[in-house]
């Protein structure tokens, strides 16, 4: 295995909707993601990865990596990872989690473009963009940046979109619509965080990237917590909240997501909420 971490902004000056921009993030809050959120969509990887027959000659590409747990789980299966993400302090966590002591001295790790994640030898014939999802926001700038993948990957090859399932199967966008409620941003405007899916977002998001749509899947992806305060660390930490976070004292916003949380607290004080999370395989040109 050769991975390589590259920071990497999404194009048009677009954020990020599963974590503010890094000096924005405290390192407490990076480890919240890392040990209690990112946890909640390993089922969507290993579906994904599943269906792609990832291993043994794969060269994949993560797009908005994070903290490296899904390159982590394709690497295990023998695939070659590199992976890109706008969030340095994310990043450090990635690179402790893919390049420990003992590695191979060819395993790189850089901090460059995009470009500067591809592989010197090969193209890449899988890309995910597992994150943003949910994310209307970033629509824009999520689009340059698999377009520009797109440009690094082989022709044929697999590009991997992830998001929120209908938001009737989805337990979560009750708590979630709390971020939109304080932050005073209507549903419409599709800013400030989470934002239902549509139908066809994802196939949307392919076509204007240039991409062919070649089958896709749904996902149970429930989000469970050991308690109130270790559900509201992780729901915190996915940047969705930031915006609320701007106009509403912190204080607030964490009682105001513990009160909604409560429905889904059970008798032995962990929470549960039950989600359906969408992929789409598309392929480039």
């Amino acid at each position: 295995m050769s991975p390589t971490l590259v920071r990497h902004q999404l194009h048009s000056g677009s954020t990020r909707c599963d974590g503010p921009p890094a000096p924005a993030r405290s390192r407490a809050r990076t480890r919240d993601w890392a040990e209690i959120q990112e946890r909640m969509l390993v089922p969507l990887y290993e579906a994904a990865y599943d269906r792609l027959g990832i291993g043994p000659g794969t060269r994949l590409l993560g797009l908005g990596c994070g903290s490296g747990l899904a390159l982590l789980l394709a690497a295990a299966r023998g695939a070659q990872v590199s992976g890109v993400d706008a969030d340095e302090s994310r990043l450090e966590l990635a690179r402790e989690r893919l390049t420990p002591d003992g590695m191979p001295e060819h395993t790189r790790v850089v901090s460059g473009g995009l470009e500067a994640a591809a592989p010197g030898d090969a193209a890449f014939n899988v890309v995910t963009a597992f994150h943003p999802v949910g994310c209307v926001s970033t629509v824009e700038g999520l689009t340059a940046s698999l377009t520009a993948a797109a440009g690094l990957a082989e022709r044929g090859s697999a590009v991997v979109l992830g998001g929120w399932g209908p938001v009737e199967r989805c337990a979560t966008a009750g708590v979630l619509r709390v971020a939109q409620r304080l932050a005073e941003v209507p549903d419409e405007h599709g800013a400030g965080g989470w934002q239902p899916s549509g139908r066809d977002d994802l196939e949307d998001l392919a076509e204007r990237a240039g991409l062919r749509p070649d089958g896709s899947g749904r996902v149970a992806c429930p989000f469970g917590y050991a308690d109130v305060a270790s559900a509201v660390r992780g729901l915190l930490s996915t940047g969705l909240f930031d915006a609320a976070l701007a106009v509403t004292e912190q204080r607030q916003v964490e009682k105001e997501l513990a009160e909604a949380l409560h429905p889904y607290q059970r008798a032995d004080g962990t929470v549960w909420m039950p989600n359906v999370f969408r992929y789409l395989i598309a392929r480039t040109g």
